[in-house]
């Protein structure tokens, strides 16, 4: 809604209020013919060949900085060609349609970002593929249990000893979670029969609580019934697909306003904490965007982020002080969601994929090649990607609308990254509190162990404290055997397996094809890294490699040095980090002053996540002294 003035004289147009958003320019009303990523031109066609020749002896990462960052590009150009799959023609939906204005604001929905495809990233439109269409159906239900998913949790994924992830901190945990709930959702299904997984005679799921036999929800069906025959199963997004923060603002206008004082464009916080869910059974949650799956972590996060907000809210207002509730609201959610884009793409991202290479091509995504005095001097140089990176540069969807992939969704499930315990410490002296169980901080005991412990004691004690590595036998037990608000217990590496088969996500070597990255041939290759898990993993999967799981052949598989996660993974990461920029009018066309206000472009510039913390929790000023990166360790006082 936009703030309207008051009638002016009769048989004359109202003069524009000076908190009316200004508008932009109506759309055509089709897409450009030439629209999509066209065929490679000559040179991009022998930059992919002569690369793919390479790459069939020595990886990317095995090269020299200037040849691999060059070999990355070469790799995310294929992958935008031949790794997105648009999943609407399953039949059934109603007919794409222009925008008839496109707002100079994020809408409350995720409609109207795209001038020839309003439902374009809307909420409650379809998940698309990065995997050929071919590949992305489900085996029966019979198959989706071979080999047992509870199984593969028991002796692949469960923890044996706590392995640390030594150059990042606990934020980096929660900061992914924080980021994927505004991505990506699939909503909950209590009406579908559940899936029985059998567990074996020595299990002791029901001696924890669980069922017997174990039973896990369907995924909840596309609402949108198909009716073009051959075609894999679809889902819904029960979020927007774009990067707008929704996890903080929520995905519809109801709840964005149920979120916001009505004042001065803020964010409702309350003696420095969100004010709980007033739903029946989740005022131990906070009232925020998106809070399932909510711990101690993520309220964290959510907190500092609804500060955030407000923060540019008052420094807007001290620019603009005739702009009204509206308009300071919509650019303040625009300043913000581009400062978490930006902590996200070269900050978080270089922290799990430690090596100078990927440093450099996440700043390039963000800043681009030249220096970047550069672009504060002169501004933009040309229109493309390369020299002053994706924001500013021009709209590009490649080869499909945008939307979020299930192969996206299954690359985000990271959750060894959690331990099971925390040293609670004392963010003046660094000294231990107490221990903390994670179940401690999750679910129902979440907002009374952020009002325990505090948040300058939480913020110190993740900002020092490891997550687990993203390798097998490490997924944390309290997440295996997981209470939920319901009550109902959950093991979610049961969960994780079940999904993907569910999904069609492509077991582990159809992945690597589909990603150009040759299958790998023996159980010894798989687990180069760790061949005393060989015998085991040829045991589970009873000797057929081509039924090993995604999920499992990710965390087996050797990978470069610095990598937090494998290479497979590290391309769907590649492709749809910068796509989800790239797709996006308020990273690309619409990323100006005209838009953002020139101080809320410098806002984004000059922030970084360690400014963040340091601006509502400056007595993080001893931990964080010389800290550059807000997710490595902090200093230990």
């Amino acid at each position: 809604m936009t703030d309207t003035a008051s009638a002016g004289q009769p048989g004359t147009p109202a003069p524009p209020s000076p908190d009316a958003v200004p508008r932009l320019a109506p759309a055509a009303s089709a897409p450009p013919a030439a629209g999509g990523y066209g065929p490679p031109g000559l040179l991009e066609r022998l930059g992919s060949a002569a690369f793919g020749l390479l790459n069939a002896h020595r990886e990317w990462h095995e090269l020299p900085l200037p040849l691999a960052l060059l070999n990355l590009r070469v790799l995310r150009d294929d992958l935008r060609r031949k790794n997105l799959h648009d999943t609407y023609g399953a039949g059934g939906e109603r007919p794409r349609r222009p925008t008839a204005e496109l707002l100079p604001h994020r809408s409350y929905d995720g409609s109207g970002y795209d001038p020839y495809d309003e439902d374009m990233g809307r909420v409650g439109t379809r998940l698309d593929r990065n995997a050929p269409l071919p590949l992305a159906f489900p085996g029966s239900d019979e198959e989706l249990m071979t080999p047992s998913p509870r199984e593969i949790s028991r002796q692949l994924l469960a923890r044996r000893s706590f392995v640390p992830a030594t150059s990042l901190n606990l934020l980096a945990a929660a900061w992914i979670q924080f980021e994927n709930h505004g991505w990506a959702n699939h909503g909950d299904n209590e009406e579908a029969e559940p899936f029985t997984v059998p567990l074996a005679a020595d299990d002791d799921w029901e001696a924890l609580g669980g069922t017997c036999p174990m039973r896990i929800n369907r995924t909840r069906p596309d609402p949108v019934a198909h009716t073009s025959p051959g075609t894999p199963p679809t889902y819904e997004n029960t979020v927007t697909h774009w990067w707008d923060g929704s996890q903080v603002y929520g995905s519809d206008e109801a709840r964005c306003r149920s979120l916001r004082t009505g004042e001065h464009g803020r964010l409702t916080v309350e003696d420095g904490r969100l004010p709980a869910d007033p739903r029946p059974g989740r005022d131990c949650l906070d009232l925020t965007g998106m809070n399932s799956d909510y711990w101690a972590g993520l309220s964290l996060l959510h907190t500092l982020f609804a500060k955030e907000h407000n923060a540019i809210c008052d420094f807007l207002r001290a620019h603009y002080p005739a702009w009204g509730d509206e308009r300071l609201f919509h650019t303040a959610r625009l300043v913000n969601t581009a400062l978490m884009a930006k902590i996200h793409t070269v900050e978080w991202t270089p922290g799990v994929l430690d090596t100078p290479v990927l440093k450099r091509a996440m700043d390039a995504n963000w800043y681009g090649v030249l220096p970047r005095w550069v672009g504060r001097t002169f501004g933009r140089v040309g229109s493309g990607e390369m020299l002053s990176g994706i924001p500013g540069s021009p709209t590009d969807h490649h080869a499909a609308p945008y939307s979020m992939t299930e192969e996206f969704v299954s690359a985000y499930r990271l959750h060894p990254l959690i331990p099971d315990e925390l040293v609670l410490r004392d963010h003046r002296g660094g000294g231990p509190r107490e221990t903390i169980g994670f179940d401690d901080m999750q679910g129902a005991a979440t907002r009374k162990s952020v009002e325990a412990y505090g948040m300058s004691d939480l913020f110190y004690s993740f900002g020092t404290a490891h997550p687990g590595a993203l390798v097998l036998h490490n997924h944390p037990d309290a997440l295996r055997n997981l209470v939920r608000l319901s009550g109902e217990h959950v093991d979610l590496g049961t969960v994780d397996i079940l999904r993907d088969r569910e999904r069609g996500i492509p077991r582990y070597n159809d992945y690597r094809r589909m990603l150009r990255k040759r299958p790998v041939r023996s159980f010894e290759e798989l687990t180069g890294g760790h061949p005393s898990d060989t015998p085991l993993l040829r045991e589970v999967y009873e000797g057929r490699l081509d039924r090993v799981d995604t999920l499992v052949g990710n965390l087996a598989e050797p990978r470069p040095a610095g990598f937090g996660f494998s290479d497979s993974l590290f391309r769907i990461f590649i492709l749809m980090a910068s796509r989800r920029l790239k797709s996006d009018r308020f990273f690309t066309t619409d990323y100006r002053p005209e838009v953002y206000t020139a101080e809320g472009l410098e806002w984004v510039d000059r922030n970084s996540m360690v400014t963040v913390l340091l601006r509502h929790h400056p007595e993080l000023g001893p931990a964080l002294e010389g800290v550059t990166n807000a997710f490595a360790p902090w200093r230990t006082l």
